[in-house]
């Protein structure tokens, strides 16, 4: 299992920490999140040392569809009820503001940017995309709502946005990870005041930003109370018909379509980590039988965090922690968002304000009722008297069949049929990696 971009793109590689450092900025995790921060600073002249408990992008990053658009499925609705008109449309202008700096910067690395409408489609009923179109109205932007599309199954309608795009994420990543100040296979092991330690030294640090996809800190900020990760799947199929745009459901668990060369990327199966799901068969299913002379020449699954209001949480750690910054909860528009977040960080690290930082907030007040449905599936999930257990606040494990590993219902966390860690936020293995005769039906019999 590998993605497309894995397979055609390879990141520079940088040593291991040897011995303690000190740095005025430390970012922990290099992901898209981490490598464009610590791009931004570069570039600022600043002081900074990023860390990576294994590669540069070796994870959820490499498993994207790289859609780079500001159009996040039906999110503005939602944000207009939580946010008001004034930063709803802050979120979506540094979400476009990210789409025209990666052209640009696209044209500097020489890789390429290829442009693209985006649309968000609905099968069955409409009046979602309605209430979509009415809230890009009310923050000013234009769209258009349609009845056709080029996708093999009749659509209700198709809201498109214009002027966005896609493109290859490792060979961005791979050109803008020149010469940062990085240490991969650097695992922090603990938070001590004014620092980190590290399993290769301590770093001593005036600011630090977790960049780690999940936040590893359950101290501060009820990240584990606000998100959780949903996991979803892609096939890579040749010999599919070819269209333009790049399209997505407007149901979490819908479809995805792009196009990339003259592959088709069919995404879909998805569920919350942990829980059943289609997978890739119900997405073989959908091939066989829209593009039956289509070959799959890839598969992968891609893992995403999900905040309770569908926005991402960018800035302060929490009101507790002056010092401490988090870029997370992309809700599967990491690109946009990552690159969106690298800006805010980099002015809130300097100390100088930033105009979309107040649409980011971490701590905005999560929706009641979304908050308590989310705290009573983790309880649900803490309940069984089962082993084994998620190391990273002892939730039952559950066995994913389809990719073999053991998955945690609650906060998302992932392991192999050996204990090794393949997701966070749990930063160990497991100690007693379960056996095969434990794993049972749909969530595990692990008596």
């Amino acid at each position: 299992m590998e993605s497309i971009w894995s397979k055609s793109a390879s990141m520079p590689e940088f040593p291991s920490l040897e011995g303690d450092a000190r740095t005025d900025i430390l970012i922990i995790g290099g992901g898209i999140a981490g490598v464009l921060c610590a791009f931004l600073l570069e570039r600022a002249g600043a002081d900074y040392l990023l860390v990576e408990a294994r590669e540069l992008c070796a994870g959820v990053t490499a498993n994207t569809t790289a859609k780079v658009t500001a159009q996040h499925g039906v999110l503005y609705q939602k944000l207009l009820s939580s946010l008001g008109a004034g930063k709803t449309r802050l979120y979506f202008d540094a979400n476009q503001k990210a789409v025209e700096e990666y052209r640009s910067l696209c044209r500097e690395a020489g890789c390429e940017f290829e442009d693209q409408t985006a649309y968000v489609y609905a099968q069955d009923h409409r009046e979602k995309l309605e209430r979509e179109q009415a809230a890009y109205r009310a923050i000013r932007v234009g769209t258009f709502l349609q009845s056709s599309s080029p996708l093999p199954f009749p659509v209700a309608g198709s809201l498109s946005l214009e002027r966005q795009g896609q493109f290859h994420p490792l060979r961005f990543l791979a050109w803008a990870a020149q010469g940062l100040n990085a240490r991969c296979h650097t695992k922090v092991r603990a938070f001590v005041p004014g620092g980190v330690v590290t399993d290769r030294g301590t770093v001593t640090a005036n600011k630090i930003i977790l960049a780690t996809h999940f936040p590893i800190l359950n101290k501060h900020g009820m990240y584990a109370l606000k998100m959780y990760q949903h996991r979803s799947y892609v096939l890579a199929l040749r010999g599919a018909k070819r269209f333009s745009g790049m399209y997505v459901s407007q149901d979490d668990a819908g479809l995805s379509f792009r196009t990339y060369q003259d592959l088709l990327l069919l995404g879909g199966g998805g569920h919350r980590t942990g829980k059943p799901g289609g997978g890739w068969e119900e997405l073989r299913a959908l091939a066989r039988r829209w593009y039956p002379e289509a070959e799959e020449v890839a598969h992968w699954a891609a893992q995403d965090c999900m905040t309770l209001d569908g926005g991402a949480y960018v800035g302060q750690y929490s009101p507790r922690t002056p010092d401490l910054f988090v870029t997370t909860g992309f809700n599967k528009w990491g690109m946009t968002t990552a690159l969106a977040g690298a800006h805010i960080l980099r002015d809130l690290t300097a100390g100088r304000p930033n105009p979309y930082a107040a649409a980011f907030d971490p701590a905005r007040p999560m929706p009641a009722r979304a908050a308590a449905g989310n705290a009573a599936s983790a309880a649900a999930d803490l309940l069984p008297l089962t082993a084994p257990r998620c190391p990273h606040l002892g939730c039952a494990l559950r066995y994913n069949p389809q990719e073999d590993t053991w998955d945690c219902p609650c906060h998302g966390s992932r392991f192999g049929r050996d204990g090794a860690l393949l997701d966070g936020p749990a930063t160990d293995d497991l100690q007693n990696p379960p056996r095969r005769d434990e794993e049972g039906g749909e969530g595990g019999n692990m008596s």
